[in-house]
């Protein structure tokens, strides 16, 4: 195995960011995605009705018919239960697909027949959903696409999801969406300095939104900008969706709708020009798209909440601006800490300042790590600039809101920071 090193329904208001894509991008000739597809990024609580319901809604209502599939649940029986029952305290049909390897009795080799079951197959073809729940997604890889060939199940979900219908999944769930997933790869700063082995860190995955779009999911409260920004430069992506915990990304066609309690990271790497060796690349562009925000892959459009855009954009460009922020930070010295990417673009559009530097860098390596350290002395620089094609506004007045932040620039360089890093003074 290679490691590969690399040196709304809601309302909303359209932004003034299509010209600038459309005069400086390449064209994406984004493939738009079939049917409706909605990665949930994790612990999403049961009382979250924006994203439950809605999940409902999207699958017919009253007339939803949803299979769950608890492939990658360490305890698939009660896992898969409670999302049976969320689903139908929402209104529509659901039943638990027995398709798991850690189900009481059975093993890999037991739930691989029963991704070929027919009447798991009939039970398919008769719904308008889908759900994944969460747990390892390497096991619902294993066994639903071993090897990369797709079981009769995953063919029948394809089929769900041409006529129209709704795939959904929650945590490992989400993960499974994109054509390459990250399989195990907890480190983040390891992951950026190229420990990436097909079938361990990285693996394919089932492919619901295509081969052009990435999904990872825990992603702001698990700090895994680097990592999705490693792979999407090895593997070609241009576009990144890191979708948060207790939040849904609604894609349907080219078009993203963030649902939920919180939000999802944007990455746009059709600018961007990389240097080879450890993750080295300039001009990334990066948005945070909040509960109720948008955007259309296709179009190159982004689309903010409307009671945000009515109240007016943060003023940083105008002269004498002074942030209301009630603590700057100088740098952020864990930029891949938890929320830490969304409060240094917070910053970056309500603070005093142009740009905002981070660095990622491993203060030690766990003695269990799967891999050695390839470079100890190797850290990364993260720096965020505000532009002209930046907006950003804030969340005064809406409850349960954020930021919403389009188009900042990101800029990532390795950094040598000395071993040991510090000393007793």
């Amino acid at each position: 195995m290679s490691i590969l090193l690399l040196s709304a329904a809601l309302l909303s208001a359209q932004l003034p960011l299509d010209a600038h894509a459309a005069e400086t991008s390449p064209s994406l000739a984004f493939q738009p995605v079939a049917g409706t597809v909605v990665p949930m990024g994790g612990a999403v609580r049961p009382d979250n009705e924006a994203v439950r319901q809605r999940l409902v809604q999207l699958a017919g209502g009253s007339a939803a018919r949803f299979v769950v599939i608890p492939c990658a649940s360490d305890h698939p029986e009660t896992s898969g239960a409670d999302a049976v029952e969320q689903l139908r305290r929402r209104g529509a049909q659901a039943e638990l697909l027995k398709i798991a390897p850690r189900w009481a009795g059975e093993t890999l080799e037991s739930a691989r027949r029963a991704a070929a079951d027919p009447a798991n197959l009939a039970k398919i073809r008769n719904a308008t959903g889908v759900f994944f729940t969460g747990g390892a997604q390497e096991r619902t890889a294993d066994v639903l696409n071993p090897d990369g060939v797709a079981s009769p199940v995953l063919q029948a979900v394809r089929e769900v999801q041409a006529r129209g219908g709704v795939i959904a999944g929650s945590s490992a769930g989400a993960a499974i969406m994109s054509s390459t997933m990250f399989r195990d790869a907890m480190n983040s700063v390891q992951v950026m300095k190229g420990v990436m082995r097909d079938g361990k860190e990285i693996d394919r995955g089932l492919g619901f939104v295509g081969d052009q779009l990435f999904i990872d999911q825990h992603f702001l409260k698990r700090g895994r900008v680097g990592r999705m920004l490693a792979l999407m430069l090895a593997k070609g992506y241009k576009v990144g969706l890191g979708v948060d915990e207790n939040t849904a990304a609604i894609i349907h066609g080219s078009d993203i709708e963030i649902v939920g309690g919180s939000g999802a990271l944007l990455l746009d790497l059709r600018q961007a020009t990389q240097e080879a060796g450890p993750v080295n690349v300039r001009n990334v562009r990066i948005s945070y798209l909040d509960n109720g925000d948008r955007y259309d892959l296709a179009k190159l459009q982004g689309q903010v909440l409307a009671a945000k855009q009515a109240r007016g954009e943060i003023k940083f460009r105008q002269p004498g601006f002074v942030s209301e922020l009630e603590f700057v930070r100088p740098a952020f010295t864990d930029i891949l800490g938890e929320n830490a990417i969304l409060r240094a673009l917070t910053q970056l559009v309500d603070g005093p300042r142009d740009h905002v530097r981070g660095i990622a860098f491993d203060l030690e390596n766990l003695p269990d790590a799967p891999v050695a350290d390839p470079a100890p002395e190797l850290g990364f620089e993260f720096m965020l600039r505000r532009d002209e094609h930046t907006h950003g506004w804030d969340n005064e007045g809406l409850d349960n809101n954020d930021y919403s932040i389009f188009d900042a620039r990101l800029d990532v360089r390795p950094v040598r920071l000395k071993a040991p890093f510090y000393q007793a003074w």
